[in-house]
């Protein structure tokens, strides 16, 4: 682990491997942990970057709203700080899919193509909203813990959820090391974001989806509708996976980031 040094906060990140930068962005309220099996299975093939978002994992919190488009600018930053001037490949799963969107929006000229994992480009419905409103008041009320409680049986699949016991423990691990300001940050970024599908035509580099069939957060035909807009762009379901396909199908989701990069 290292950290980068920004003005208002440090970020930690993994590096690994050389080539072709691949700026693995995780979900809400993960950290770059979640990346473990890509950054030691693909920096054979690629350089590998993989950072905690602010107040996320072992980089400092700060208070108020993580919109989109600001953590976007820290991903950016790391790029500066690294010296990455060369195109990259942005992989972002889910709320990490929401930051490629607004990233891709911004800095069109730094990608070199998008891997959106389980992630969708509709905005949050009314009804989302207010389910992001309570979870706000629940985190305010009794911290992050029934947060989490309440989202590990929706982010694994059944067949994770019975029979890889260790797996669901690492990712209950891994959101505890979510700091409140962080989760209160996210929930408001990600209901204040825009709706990011009438950007999908604009996308000019090659786009890899790769998304959970049984993912209980995202619907399947969200990310075909994603597929049909975006040009260049392919999509992959993956077995016996949910939300996390990463850490749930993660031969068949290495294998797929590798031929997708192998390609551009």
């Amino acid at each position: 682990m290292k950290f980068a040094e920004f003005a208002t906060f440090k970020m930690a990140y993994e590096e690994a491997g050389s080539g072709k930068p691949i700026l693995f962005v995780h979900g809400y309220p993960l950290n770059r942990r979640m990346w473990q099996p890509q950054i030691e299975a693909l920096s054979q093939d690629a350089h590998i970057i993989a950072p905690d978002l602010r107040g996320h994992g072992d980089s400092t919190p700060t208070a108020g709203v993580y919109t989109m488009q600001l953590l976007a600018e820290d991903c950016a930053k790391l790029l500066d700080y690294l010296n990455i001037h060369e195109k990259v490949v942005l992989c972002g799963l889910s709320m990490g899919g929401y930051i490629s969107f607004a990233f891709a929006r911004q800095y069109p000229e730094r990608l070199a193509g998008l891997i959106l994992t389980a992630t969708r480009a509709a905005p949050d419905t009314q009804e989302g909203k207010l389910n992001r409103q309570r979870s706000i008041e629940l985190a305010k009320e009794q911290g992050i813990d029934p947060i989490i409680e309440a989202m590990l049986p929706r982010v694994l699949s059944p067949t994770t959820l019975e029979n890889n016991p260790a797996l669901v423990q690492t990712v209950r691990e891994i959101m505890q090391q979510t700091s409140l300001e962080a989760v209160l940050g996210d929930l408001q970024g990600m209901m204040e974001r825009i709706d990011s599908r009438p950007f999908l035509n604009q996308i000019t580099v090659p786009t890899l989806i790769l998304h959970g069939k049984d993912d209980q957060l995202i619907p399947i035909e969200e990310a075909e509708a994603m597929q049909a807009a975006i040009p260049h762009c392919q999509l992959i379901l993956l077995e016996r996976a949910g939300h996390l396909p990463n850490l749930e199908a993660t031969e068949p989701f290495n294998q797929a980031v590798r031929e997708f990069i192998k390609n551009l």
